[in-house]
């Protein structure tokens, strides 16, 4: 029995550098992802958080059609583009009649076809593919270096503005009456979003980064009624999520990517059932007390 487990879950790591490096990639994923997504959801920013993950993509191709598969040219020209698009996106909700959403909308939809036709004008189908899913298990020391220091930055920089961040969440008239300027902690915190992204696209690829972020944030509110709980469990939930889809990946020869973003989604569709804090079933027990 235990050989079996350990030939099931420890075997890939020990025997294979890819599997580690993709291992700690996931790990350093889960810790700077699960935070932010958390606060997306908490600040009903969740379209916000889908939206920029595409409006990275034609920065990033830009940086492909200039130095190719380069780490470091991709990332910044993904930054680039996730902020400017944030940036204009806010810019056209405060000074026409588009509510912030529909202008966030129409951007990623923007920036998502300019990007599919620069990498497809530029590149080839392998290339597409590789931006827009990632490759997770070829993830090299730089994207580990760079994931690993993206993660490290958004624990501190959170733990920084944590306070005003989560009064701005929760109750943004009682910041602004305390002469709290909360624009500046928002801008912060769509910093690390872009980051974080930039981050995950190296790895899950533009259009699956977002899913680790928002997936195990959207489940941990089904298991914790403090913001504290649910930090912990989004991030529980993300590393329980970059694990068994490695292994699973692994052992059955399929795309990590999507397996990772498909075990969290499996995760989701648990915690809707049993959930503590709002799954279906704890509420219907609930409910059948208080009737009696």
């Amino acid at each position: 029995m235990l050989d079996t487990l350990y030939m099931l879950l420890v075997q890939p790591f020990v025997e294979f550098g890819f599997m580690r490096r993709a291992l700690l990639g996931s790990v350093a994923l889960a810790l700077g992802c699960g935070p932010i997504g958390l606060f997306l959801v908490m600040r009903r920013m969740s379209l916000m958080g889908d939206a920029l993950s595409h409006a990275v993509l034609p920065g990033a191709a830009v940086g492909f059609i200039l130095a190719g598969l380069s780490l470091p040219a991709m990332g910044i020209g993904g930054f680039v583009a996730g902020m400017s698009v944030a940036l204009i996106a806010g810019l056209v909700s405060r000074y026409t009649t588009v509510k912030e959403d529909a202008s966030f909308a129409a951007f990623y939809l923007l920036a998502l076809a300019l990007g599919v036709l620069l990498v497809s004008r530029y590149g080839s189908n392998v290339d597409l593919i590789h931006i827009l899913f990632g490759t997770v298990l070829a993830v090299d020391d730089a994207a580990l270096l760079l994931v690993a220091s993206i993660a490290t930055l958004t624990l501190l920089v959170l733990a920084v503005i944590y306070r005003p961040l989560l009064l701005e969440s929760y109750d943004p008239a009682f910041l602004q009456a305390v002469g709290v300027r909360g624009g500046i902690y928002h801008l912060i915190f769509l910093v690390l979003v872009v980051l974080n992204l930039v981050a995950g696209f190296q790895a899950l690829g533009t259009l699956m980064s977002v899913g680790l972020m928002m997936i195990p944030a959207t489940s941990a509110r089904l298991w914790a009624n403090t913001v504290e709980g649910m930090l912990l469990v989004a991030v529980g939930i993300a590393l329980l999520s970059g694990l068994g889809g490695l292994l699973c990946s692994y052992h059955f020869d399929l795309p990590s990517g999507p397996v990772i973003i498909l075990f969290a989604s499996s995760m989701y569709i648990l915690s809707l059932l049993f959930g503590s804090a709002g799954g279906v079933l704890p509420r219907l027990v609930r409910q059948r007390h208080l009737a009696h």
